[in-house]
């Protein structure tokens, strides 16, 4: 897992990327550990949410992020791929 920490002319802002535990060891509380000392220092840089996307379809891991604090949004959330050179 990643925690990503940008400035932007709002504010600084972040963004967890990359959620992953290895299938083996899924159910254990590792994810919810790392979440947790994820957030923690968005209070040491002055963040003032920490954004998360996820499928709709990896409900488990939706009610973990929803466990630890994270809230769903409605959001429609875009992507752009660039045609290549």
């Amino acid at each position: 897992m990643t925690l990503v920490v940008f400035p932007l002319p709002s504010g600084v802002r972040g963004h967890v990327e990359d959620v992953v535990v290895d299938e083996r060891m899924r159910g254990r509380g590792g994810a919810r550990l790392l979440l947790q000392h994820m957030t923690d220092p968005g209070a040491a840089f002055g963040l003032p949410t920490v954004d998360l996307t996820s499928r709709p379809s990896r409900e488990s891991a939706l009610r973990l992020y929803e466990q630890v604090g994270f809230v769903r949004r409605d959001t429609n959330v875009l992507w752009f791929t660039p045609p290549p050179p």
